[in-house]
């Protein structure tokens, strides 16, 4: 399988800084009826001090992924829906992210991040998506597969695949932790698919080998991109296909399918992430529908951080 790497978001290199009052706290405890303790807020709304501490403690600062994903434009949304006027959104790459994620938990300091699931992530880290009660990121998207036209005259078999498949998130996620726990992603892809035979005859039942026709996959460079483009492309080889899978940002990756440029896509998320994408581009692509339902985008944050909703943030 051969590997083509253009047009991915480079990461940057990203720096938390908490942000310390200084001052010292005037002593607010007092003795109840009980003779228990009771420590009184100086403000008389908790909820307020413990959003705008968190806040300064990550210098009012969302840690995001790639300029062109739609987690991104929904998160500067976000912003404006809820007034975050006080907030910023950091955009770097994934790679990047997870980073700045893991830092801050080996640290067990205080970080927020955009995120989504499927992925390893949440398996690795115990994390909570803040509530969002307005709506704004929306109640939940599908991945789905596109191909582009022609493709089922030129490669039925290839075609067919595409057209087949179909997991769940348990499945992508056993991948990607495979792959973040250092294995090679191809390996990686390689080891479910040998793993999981009973699964990927449903989506070969009956077709035909080829004789190293080439097919060329694009996805946008996200970890759980990169499983399901990795694991698909080991299913074209073992039919014979001779796969080149090729990384770009999200407005190429449609742009490359509909020019014809490129043979396929199991990385669209829809119906928000790249519905403006879609919109563009629908008329030029072949839909094949789902082949992950269930997937999530929206703020995320450690579990022992104290707030619960993006209102919280305010």
């Amino acid at each position: 399988m051969k590997l083509k790497k253009f047009g991915v978001v480079t990461g940057l290199s990203l720096a938390l800084i908490a942000a310390g009052c200084g001052a010292e706290e005037e002593d607010t405890t007092e003795i109840d009826e009980n003779g228990d303790e009771d420590q009184v807020e100086e403000n008389g709304d908790g909820e307020e001090e413990a959003g705008s501490d968190f806040g300064e403690e990550v210098d009012y600062t969302i840690t995001g992924i790639d300029a062109g994903a739609g987690v991104t434009a929904s998160t500067e949304e976000v912003l404006e829906a809820y007034d975050l006027e006080d907030w910023s959104l950091q955009t770097s790459s994934g790679a990047a992210m997870t980073q700045a994620l893991g830092d801050a938990f080996d640290n067990e300091e205080p970080i927020i991040v955009t995120g989504w699931n499927p992925h390893w992530k949440f398996a690795e880290y115990d994390l909570k998506y803040l509530e969002d009660t307005q709506g704004t990121f929306g109640e939940g998207e599908d991945i789905q597969t596109f191909a582009r036209q022609g493709l089922e005259e030129d490669h039925p078999e290839a075609f067919e695949v595409l057209d087949n498949f179909y997991w769940e998130g348990e499945n992508m996620n056993e991948v990607m932790l495979n792959i973040n726990e250092g294995a090679d992603e191809e390996e990686a892809a390689r080891d479910w698919v040998d793993a999981n035979e009973d699964m990927v005859s449903e989506w070969t039942n009956g077709l035909d080998a080829v004789d190293g026709e080439e097919i060329e996959l694009v996805y946008v460079a996200w970890d759980s991109e990169i499983a399901s483009t990795n694991v698909v492309a080991q299913v074209l080889e073992d039919l014979g296909y001779d796969v080149t899978i090729t990384p770009l940002e999200a407005p190429y990756m449609f742009q490359s399918v509909a020019a014809g440029d490129a043979d396929g896509m199991v990385a669209a998320w829809l119906p928000i992430t790249h519905e403006h994408l879609l919109e563009d581009f629908e008329d030029d692509i072949v839909s094949l529908g789902v082949n992950l339902e269930g997937a999530q985008t929206g703020l995320v944050v450690p579990e022992y951080v104290d707030i619960d909703s993006i209102e919280d943030l305010k």
